[in-house]
């Protein structure tokens, strides 16, 4: 495994802290998401920058850059490659994370949109955009959805590479976003181009999990974990259970390293990372291909404690001679098994830190994916699933044209994923063939309104009136900047460190009065 290097306190000289955001299990969420571009039905040949740039026109009409804030306190810009990406403001739970997620699909459709007209008079009215929310692209080259957790900074990344990845892993079967490839359907889009367990590389390596030291919070207190391993989900039930989920592992984790404590988690470490990540993304029918564990007596050990014991069939695992065998399935119903003996003593201290997700249901809900994919009930799940959707709209295409060509196959799997002029998805949605959390006009709100309870309400605020006035500002996760230089007169800025934070600073309401002048 790759040597780990820590930066900043590691806890190990950390003495008690009184606030509850640092006591207990509050947490700050976040979601990056690159879009991939291409236009079909032109004149001419247009390529993804012509497009990615077109898209931008208005934004750095607006804000003189490709890089910029908006109102809701998300973060829009133009990423290496002519990937737009779309990085939504600070959420203290899941279900505003996915509201502010779906705000981002709606905002780079509606920039995708306006540029489709701006172009047609040069590539012809043929021209059509396409923005897939997706991973990978018809060439062959990965784009990232990075998801964002902020833990204490007490928790190493040794704990994360050996109690964390086995469970980021695995959760691809009920998370993936599905994949047509040379071997046909896939699980997980990104995982034939994931390189590494961890490590501080993006793109020339990209690993599992991002080691890269930037909390945007206080660096002494927080560390923000950078998960790369995930799927751009279509499916609101997906990109939810995906977040609640991981988010419970971590409480887990989290108490553990706060009390000096084993986690249960310890026992699950993988032999190597990257094989058992595109083993499992290879088993679509969740087979039960086995992985290899770096310590099978110990997870047989804490398995029997925990009760996650059953045969192959309803667990995906079993014991042979004291040695452990297990697949993703088996490895998930141990994770459940672990939170759940936690949330059995810490269930109404990690409720009162987010009470908006309903944790119960949380857990029946991983409970039922589990035991559906065990039974081989993939219909139960298709209409939550991405990867079984897809699985099951490309039968059904089979059944109707059993002599169609793959092109069309790959244009189903493209068109899911088109957020600009894609149909497939939203017929799903129209007829009731793909459950929804977030409403329509919960996503359209999210667009211009920021998640009041994180710092991100103030960010919006400044962002909205600055554009108001039409004034020259920048801003990042932790600062707000009036004036163009260091020899401007004008120039002021505040400094907001804390994600929890949601009470105006001196220095932010002195901001905010310069644009009221």
């Amino acid at each position: 495994m790759p040597q780990l290097r820590e930066s900043g306190n590691d806890g190990a000289s950390q003495g008690p802290q009184e606030d509850l955001e640092q006591d207990g299990f509050a947490r700050i969420f976040g979601i990056e998401t690159e879009y991939g571009v291409s236009v079909t039905g032109a004149d001419k040949p247009c390529d993804a920058a012509t497009v990615a740039m077109a898209m931008f026109r208005p934004v750095v009409t607006r804000s003189r850059s490709t890089n910029t804030y908006l109102p809701n306190g998300a973060r829009l810009y133009l990423d290496v490659g002519s990937h737009p990406e779309y990085a939504t403001a600070e959420a203290r739970d899941p279900h505003t994370a996915l509201a502010q997620d779906l705000a981002g699909e709606q905002v780079m459709r509606q920039l995708a949109l306006d540029a489709q007209q701006r172009l047609r008079p040069a590539y012809g009215e043929g021209a059509t955009v396409h923005l897939f929310k997706n991973n990978v692209d018809s060439a062959g080259h990965s784009f990232g959805c990075h998801e964002n957790y902020l833990v204490r900074r007490f928790v190493s990344l040794r704990d994360v590479e050996r109690e964390l990845l086995p469970f980021l892993i695995t959760r691809q079967v009920f998370s993936g976003a599905g994949r047509l490839s040379g071997r046909g359907l896939v699980i997980s889009q990104r995982a034939d181009y994931l390189d590494e367990s961890i490590s501080s590389a993006t793109t020339r390596a990209r690993p599992m999990v991002n080691t890269r030291d930037e909390p945007h919070a206080d660096p002494e207190r927080y560390r923000r974990l950078h998960v790369i391993i995930g799927d751009s989900n279509r499916s609101q039930y997906a990109g939810l259970m995906k977040l609640a989920t991981t988010h419970l592992v971590l409480c887990v984790i989290e108490q553990a390293a706060r009390l000096g404590v084993e986690s249960g988690f310890e026992c699950c470490a993988l032999q190597d990372p990257s094989s058992a990540n595109r083993a499992i993304s290879r088993d679509v029918r969740c087979g039960g291909t086995p992985l290899k564990l770096a310590d099978p007596g110990g997870f047989t050990r804490a398995r029997a404690e925990y009760g996650a014991t059953g045969p192959a069939a309803a667990g995906g695992s079993s014991t042979d001679g004291g040695s452990a065998t297990v697949d993703a399935l088996g490895m998930q119903r141990y994770y459940a098994a672990v939170v759940a003996r936690f949330l059995e003593r810490y269930g109404a201290q990690v409720h009162e830190a987010m009470p908006r997700l309903d944790i119960d249901m949380v857990m029946h809900e991983w409970a039922r994916l589990l035991d559906c994919l065990a039974a081989g009930d993939f219909a139960a799940l298709d209409n939550q699933v991405d990867w079984i959707a897809k699985q099951t709209l490309f039968e059904a295409l089979r059944r109707r044209h059993p002599a169609a060509a793959e092109a069309r196959f790959a244009q189903l799997d493209l068109d899911y994923h088109d957020v600009a002029n894609g149909t497939v998805y939203d017929s799903l949605v129209r007829h009731g063939a793909m459950r929804t959390i977030i409403s329509a006009d919960e996503a359209r709100e999210a667009m211009t309104r920021p998640p009041q309870d994180t710092r991100a309400a103030l960010r919006g605020a400044f962002v909205a009136k600055a554009l108001q006035r039409d004034v020259r500002f920048s801003c990042d996760w932790t600062r707000l900047t009036l004036g163009s230089s260091g020899q401007d007169a004008e120039r002021a800025e505040a400094v907001m460190l804390d994600p929890f934070e949601t009470q105006a600073s001196e220095d932010y309401r002195r901001l905010m009065q310069q644009l009221e002048a």
